[in-house]
């Protein structure tokens, strides 16, 4: 089976028709990890189960790692879209409150699979920096920007903002595989989560 080449940058949709198979893919694939895990989990299985040519999914995924990863990250983007997209924060509210829950939320709702949230975790640990040179800062995500709003609304970010939003999603990742390998409890990472959001978003 072809392999992409090294180094190669995974190819971006340029149309509505691309998107859509793009989307198939990580739905397909989301599906295969939930019911099979990781190791089980073959590229040819994907590509057959989501329709698309086997070259076709590896232009848009150099890697299974790189995959997995991106149907986190696809999920995570449903999610923050599904709680709404506020330009402020409304008056009175409180952000660090609110932040936790969030991040509280979608570890919940990531773990309601247990066989994909082990693998989009495997996959965070696999190193495939040569396959995929460059990645974005984890604060111009979706979830970066959400936990952004929630602290200035439509102010511009300062660099503070922006490391202590980074930050926080690295805590939440750790909790959030803490939790999957029962290192700490659902209670014990709630608490956690909530300490983590008090201390870096307070002023």
């Amino acid at each position: 089976m072809a392999r992409p080449a090294e180094g190669r940058q995974p190819a971006a949709p340029m149309s509505s028709g691309q998107a859509a198979r793009r989307v198939r893919i990580l739905r397909a694939a989301s599906e295969l990890g939930a019911r099979e895990g990781l190791a089980s989990v073959q590229m040819h299985d994907v590509a057959k189960e989501a329709g698309v040519a086997i070259a076709t999914l590896y232009r848009y995924f150099p890697s299974k790692p790189y995959l997995f990863m991106a149907i986190l990250e696809w999920h995570i983007e449903q999610f923050v879209g599904g709680h709404g997209n506020p330009a402020v924060a409304a008056e009175g509210t409180d952000p660090a409150a609110d932040i936790a829950e969030l991040l509280i939320t979608l570890s919940v709702k990531l773990l309601d699979s247990p066989l994909l949230a082990s693998a989009v975790a495997l996959s965070s640990f696999t190193e495939y920096t040569s396959v995929v040179p460059a990645r974005a800062d984890l604060v111009d995500s979706p979830l970066g920007q959400a936990i952004l709003r929630h602290l200035g609304g439509v102010r511009e970010a300062s660099e503070t903002d922006r490391s202590r939003a980074r930050l926080l999603i690295y805590g939440w990742w750790g909790l959030f595989v803490a939790m999957l390998t029962e290192e700490l409890t659902t209670e014990e990472a709630e608490t956690n989560m909530r300490l983590a959001a008090r201390l870096l978003l307070t002023p």
